[in-house]
């Protein structure tokens, strides 16, 4: 141990430069080999000119070995290129991030295309055994027979119509018996009609209404309607009944029945539904001396 002279301390102060704070260093690009060579040399220390001094005090030391240690970092690619490693693995974490939340939302949108396909198929399917269902009722039309009528009262006789001008005036009361069967093996039907109607060519005499009823399957009735006229006006058009005034069981008046038979089957509830319309007219002859007793018409009506 030696003691220091001023001209050493003052050689040693003067050959270091004056300390400065560090500052952060930020990588922006990989360096060329040529700026690694230029960033070391200008890193180093260079104008020392006592040498041995450097190596004697520790604080020289140590600067010399971080400035060493800088240097050798710089010159070395290999730790700057793990340095990119790192945060080109960060990256790809990310992507991979990225890829999962991808991957999830294309199962979501995969999972809505099939319940839209399941929905689809299940509206066709249920379509296509509606129809079948529809098509199988459509076989199965009712069974309507009109039997026979009965006029059960007939009057004939001079009266005034509304507005008070004289005319001759009938009256009628009569019912109609027909019969209704439905064959259908899976389902009831709805029965409903139009006003029976009574005509003598277009003058209406007589009508009623019948009363609507539900047949159950494979199951059949008979249903009679009252088809009644009051105090009906002629006008003189029917020359039997004027010619036979005197004698009236003795004339005989030709008249048509008409009415529409309307069935409707509710299949699934009301979401199939088969409609059966059936327009029925049958010719009869009114006869004076048959009042009371029954007209067969089976033979005598037109179905369509």
């Amino acid at each position: 141990m030696h003691a220091k002279t001023d001209s050493e301390g003052t050689s040693i102060d003067a050959s270091w430069p004056p300390r400065s704070p560090r500052r952060p260093v930020y990588y922006v690009q990989s360096p060329s080999n040529h700026d690694v060579e230029k960033m070391s040399y200008g890193s180093s220390p260079t104008a020392s000119p006592t040498h041995h001094y450097y190596h004697s005090s520790p604080i020289h030391h140590s600067r010399e070995s971080s400035t060493t240690r800088f240097s050798a970092s710089l010159k070395n690619p290999r730790g700057l290129s793990s340095w990119k490693h790192v945060q080109l693995g960060r990256g790809n974490g990310d992507e991979d991030d990225d890829d999962e939340m991808d991957g999830r939302d294309g199962s979501n949108s995969d999972k809505v295309r099939l319940y839209l396909c399941l929905v689809l198929l299940f509206f066709v399917m249920f379509t296509m055994f509606s129809l079948i269902l529809w098509g199988a009722s459509r076989s199965y039309k009712p069974k309507i027979l009109v039997k026979h009528m009965v006029f059960e009262n007939f009057q004939y006789q001079a009266g005034n119509d509304e507005s008070g001008v004289p005319t001759d005036m009938i009256s009628v009361n009569s019912t109609v018996m027909i019969s209704y069967r439905n064959p259908a093996t899976f389902y009831a039907v709805h029965v409903t009609s139009t006003p029976w109607e009574l005509h003598y060519f277009q003058l209406k005499i007589a009508s009623g209404q019948m009363k609507k009823f539900t047949q159950s399957r494979k199951s059949q009735r008979k249903v009679v309607t009252i088809v009644q006229g009051s105090q009906v006006p002629l006008y003189g058009v029917i020359p039997a009944l004027v010619n036979s005034r005197e004698h009236l069981n003795t004339f005989a008046v030709p008249l048509n029945l008409t009415f529409v038979m309307r069935s409707r089957a509710y299949i699934l509830g009301r979401l199939v539904k088969t409609k059966f319309y059936r327009r029925i007219r049958c010719s009869v002859i009114l006869r004076g001396n048959k009042l009371g007793k029954p007209h067969n018409l089976t033979n005598s009506c037109f179905y369509q």
